[in-house]
């Protein structure tokens, strides 16, 4: 199922992306913003998109060991927790990472990133609008230490409880998710 606004959005797991230059503060607010939907009873993955590639396996530790002996992928697997170290052929999209590693059991994931995309987009400004070109459809807040003159919400730096609100309103919980809080 799609939404009429967002027709792009599967409404099992619905995304909404931070954008904003490098170090804007995207972490940073996203960080302060997970608490208050966690609070609300969403429960939140996120998804970061690291343009300059990463390297999160620790060189001598097994998984590293099994990587460099030639394994495409290698998962770490203990009570309450999973990591997953693979090659992919592309860049995946958010909504192939949804789909392929995250069950319904979420309800929003905040990704970091992907400016360029059709996500709804929260940007984060920090000198003026236009310091990170991206297209204004699809953008449902600002969050800046400047005043922005733009026919969506803005918001200042500690505004974060004001932007989860947001978020929740655009994205409400599924009706399934609710359900699984009252047992």
């Amino acid at each position: 199922m799609t939404s009429d606004r967002w027709p792009y959005i599967n409404m099992s797991i619905p995304i909404v992306c931070f954008v904003g230059r490098s170090n804007s503060g995207k972490t940073t607010f996203i960080e302060r913003v997970i608490p208050e939907l966690v609070r609300a009873g969403y429960k939140v993955a996120t998804v970061k998109h690291a343009g300059h590639g990463f390297d999160l396996d620790t060189e001598g530790k097994d998984s590293w060991r099994h990587k460099r002996a030639g394994a495409s992928s290698v998962a770490v697997l203990s009570k309450g927790s999973m990591a997953l170290f693979a090659d992919v052929s592309d860049q995946p999209t958010v909504e192939e990472v949804r789909d392929r590693f995250l069950d319904e059991s979420y309800d929003l994931i905040i990704a970091e990133g992907w400016k360029h995309e059709g996500y709804p987009k929260i940007v984060i400004i920090r000198d003026r609008f236009g310091e990170v070109p991206l297209s204004t459809e699809g953008l449902l807040a600002v969050v800046s230490d400047k005043p922005i003159d733009l026919d969506v919400p803005a918001f200042g730096l500690d505004d974060v409880s004001a932007v989860a609100s947001l978020i929740m309103t655009h994205f409400p919980r599924s009706a399934r998710s609710e359900h699984e809080m009252e047992i």
